[in-house]
């Protein structure tokens, strides 16, 4: 997992991108890839802080600068917001938020399953392990058996 303040290098690279490409361009369409970049790395960003918050130990002046970043983020993303409205391509921004949207419904849920995917393959493993250690002891008693019928039959 990458840091939050490396995830944020790779949307301000983004956004600077998007900049650039806007002053160029008459049709905002065109600025899909990037967009689809500035989305990707805001996605990849969002994992990294959350990561790091639930690992917690980050300092006072990271949590702020991470703090900071977000708010430039919600910030670009209502200037792109914006720039695809004004454009007359408001169809087009309400169809790049509900794809996103759906991306991050199909990680929560493949999250969901590989998480579910792991208790079971535990629990299959605790089973395994309680089959094993039941074989395990019933040698031990038969072999213990067999030791006294052997003692007893010798005698």
């Amino acid at each position: 997992m990458i840091d939050p303040i490396s995830a944020f290098a790779a949307v301000q690279s983004a956004v600077a991108l998007i900049k650039k490409a806007k002053a160029t361009v008459d049709d905002v369409r065109s600025l899909g890839p990037l967009v689809g970049k500035f989305f990707e790395a805001r996605h990849e960003t969002a994992k990294a802080v959350a990561y790091a918050k639930k690992a917690g130990g980050s300092s006072m002046a990271q949590a702020v600068q991470i703090e900071m970043e977000l708010m430039e983020q919600e910030q670009f993303e209502a200037e792109l917001k914006n720039l695809f409205i004004y454009s007359g391509n408001a169809d087009v921004w309400t169809k790049i938020e509900a794809r996103v949207a759906e991306a991050h419904r199909a990680e929560i849920e493949e999250a969901r399953a590989e998480k579910a995917r792991a208790a079971k393959r535990k629990k299959e493993m605790a089973e395994l392990v309680d089959v094993m250690t039941a074989i395990f002891i019933a040698i031990i008693v038969l072999g213990v058996i067999g030791m006294f019928v052997y003692q007893a039959m010798t005698l």
